[in-house]
């Protein structure tokens, strides 16, 4: 057995070695290599040879019949490769460059079994998650962060898109993020622009320390956002406590009544002093000079406007105001005015004061309050900071040009394999015959359209003809 199918491969072997002979290879077309491999693989076989054997042997004969016809063609599989080639490198060079920011970030501990609130009731309760590295992840990824970035580099006009949740789907696609075995968060932001990239990643760092501090529940901060509200409400009573007292002080004269009341009284007994003595000097000018004298005269004046200044000094009691009674016509109230000024006047004080001692305290308990939260709160730590990427991250343009001019080899080879088999098929064929019909079919549709364009297209320049020429009568 082993005698016979050596025979046979012998045989095949020298129709293969008469065919070179007669023929060389640029000169052999497709249809006559095939033919004479056949015709070499159905040569009268002596003897009994197993199928399987004889099976290799065909399947052996026919690869190499391909090989050598595609050797034939080489020219022409050059050509392909040299247009892919150059395909390639023009798809390459097009592709818009496209840069990778990276940052790493350490996400806090989180408490999701216990009942202290922060960061771990939001991870258990608002967003379902069980760790805080997708935690992380799932806060960056939120339609409230994505709105911000957006609004903050103007992304709709950057992507060239005008509706809001399409700017967000092309900027989830442009930033991905990854969680590490250790729990540390990988973000990249993908961009044309490198210095955009990286002010991106900054953004969306910033963003989530913004978010988890308004996200925050903790009893500290809940006690900080409570003082910071009483303290504001306690800062407009004060300065509202503060301009009443001074509007009531400038309009009643009033600075300080219980200084202002002493500098009356002694003004007064200042001046009673004065009269005392003025009139014991009348009294004793009397004795000597009559009362049409002149000294007796600048006596009298002098007593007369000592008591003036007393009356005026100490005032006449009238049951208003020092605004609203009689001012005669002194710019500070009077002796007697001061007590009814006193009491509102005091009132005003001691409630501006006692405005000022509650906000002092609710002061340092709201600075006590803001280190108790900075301590309880949870933040991310960024291990890497984003940078300006240096290099490119795509297109892989060496990648491009050697898959561009692969493909054009193997796509050269199916097209020398298929017009070869397309030559040796019956014309009779079943499959060959649909062939036909199909492109038949599309060639008479392409002629129908081609046909029906031109002839439009000579209508319309046939009507604008007659439109921009004279009319006829």
């Amino acid at each position: 057995m082993k005698r016979e199918l050596e025979i046979a491969t012998e045989a095949s072997a020298e129709l293969e070695s008469q065919a070179r002979a007669e023929s060389t290879p640029e000169s052999l077309n497709a249809l006559e290599l095939l033919n004479s491999n056949d015709a070499a693989l159905q040569a009268p076989i002596q003897g009994d040879v197993l199928l399987p054997e004889w099976g290799a042997v065909r399947t052996q004969a026919r690869r190499l019949a391909k090989l050598r016809l595609l050797w034939a063609e080489q020219r022409l599989t050059l050509n392909w490769a040299l247009t892919g080639f150059c395909a390639a490198v023009l798809l390459a060079f097009v592709i818009p460059k496209q840069y990778v920011s990276t940052a790493r970030l350490m996400p806090p501990e989180a408490r999701l079994a216990g009942g202290s609130g922060g960061f771990g009731a939001i991870a258990g309760d608002l967003l379902g998650v069980s760790t805080t590295g997708a935690l992380v992840v799932a806060m960056m990824r939120s339609q409230t962060v994505e709105d911000r970035i957006i609004d903050r580099f103007n992304l709709k006009q950057v992507y060239r898109i005008g509706l809001q949740g399409d700017a967000r789907r092309r900027l989830e696609v442009k930033t991905t993020f990854s969680v590490e075995p250790k729990g540390f968060v990988v973000l990249h932001v993908t961009d044309s622009d490198p210095q955009r990239a990286a002010a991106m990643a900054r953004a969306y760092i910033e963003e989530l320390g913004i978010l988890m501090a308004q996200l925050n529940n903790s009893s500290a901060h809940r006690e900080r956002v409570f003082l910071q509200d009483r303290l504001q409400i306690v800062k407009v009573e004060m300065e509202s406590a503060g301009k009443e007292l001074s509007e009531f002080a400038s309009k009643n004269g009033a600075m300080d009544i219980a200084a202002q009341g002493r500098a009356v009284m002694a003004s007064a007994v200042k001046l009673q002093g004065e009269l005392v003595a003025e009139e014991s000097q009348l009294e004793e000018v009397r004795q000597i000079y009559s009362d049409g004298n002149p000294r007796v005269r600048s006596l009298q004046a002098s007593i007369s406007e000592l008591v003036n200044q007393k009356k005026r000094l100490i005032g006449t009691y009238s049951g208003k105001p020092f605004a609203d009674g009689d001012r005669s016509g002194s710019s500070f109230p009077t002796l007697r005015q001061l007590p009814i000024l006193g009491v509102p006047y005091e009132s005003k004080l001691r409630e501006l004061k006692m405005e000022e001692a509650v906000y002092v305290i609710l002061r340092a308990e709201f600075d006590s309050a803001k280190v108790q939260e900075a301590r309880e709160n949870s933040f991310v730590e960024v291990l890497d900071l984003p940078e300006v990427p240096e290099r490119k991250s795509f297109p892989p343009r060496l990648l491009i040009i050697a898959a561009g001019t692969g493909c054009a080899v193997i796509l050269s080879g199916v097209w020398i394999l298929g017009v070869a088999r397309w030559r040796e098929t019956d014309g009779r064929d079943a499959g060959m015959v649909l062939a036909r019909e199909i492109f038949g079919s599309m060639r008479w549709r392409i002629a129908v359209a081609v046909a029906n364009s031109a002839g439009h297209n000579d209508q319309s320049g046939q009507c604008d003809g007659d439109a921009g020429g004279p009319a006829k009568t």
